[in-house]
């Protein structure tokens, strides 16, 4: 390789790193970061209406617990069938931290304990979805 195609070989990759850092963006999680918790709620009696409210009811009575921030139940909306469409599930819940400290302690309180104790005879399956925003 001659020295004028290697200096132009070394500039390019230069600077073809220096636009890929640049154009990366700001990317921080701490544990600070906001925690969104997500869980879907299939129920043992499925298509039980009976069920499905009471799951419900007892997800909101969670909105007791300060480290809650924001509280959402649902049930899955009639939106256009797709493949990429998840509707299996019966009851959602979603719900706000301000750091994973405070989802923890949230995860050991006594009013979700006892929630998981008086509820979990209704679920067949449980999946937990947790996500750490970035800043």
């Amino acid at each position: 390789m001659s020295k004028s195609s290697r200096r132009a070989f070394l500039t390019s990759s230069a600077l073809a790193t220096v636009a890929t850092v640049v154009a990366q963006p700001n990317i921080n999680m701490s544990s600070s970061s906001l925690v969104i918790h997500q869980v879907f709620f299939w129920l043992k009696n499925r298509g039980s209406v009976a069920d499905r409210k009471k799951l419900a009811e007892g997800l909101q009575k969670l909105s007791a617990i300060r480290e809650i921030q924001q509280l959402y139940v649902g049930f899955p909306a009639s939106t256009e069938k797709r493949e990429v469409v998840d509707n299996s599930w019966d009851v959602s819940e979603l719900m706000f931290f301000n750091d994973l400290t405070t989802q923890k302690t949230y995860q050991d309180h006594p009013l979700h304990q006892t929630f998981i104790k008086q509820y979990a005879h209704l679920w067949e399956k449980v999946i937990v979805y947790d996500t750490l925003t970035i800043e």
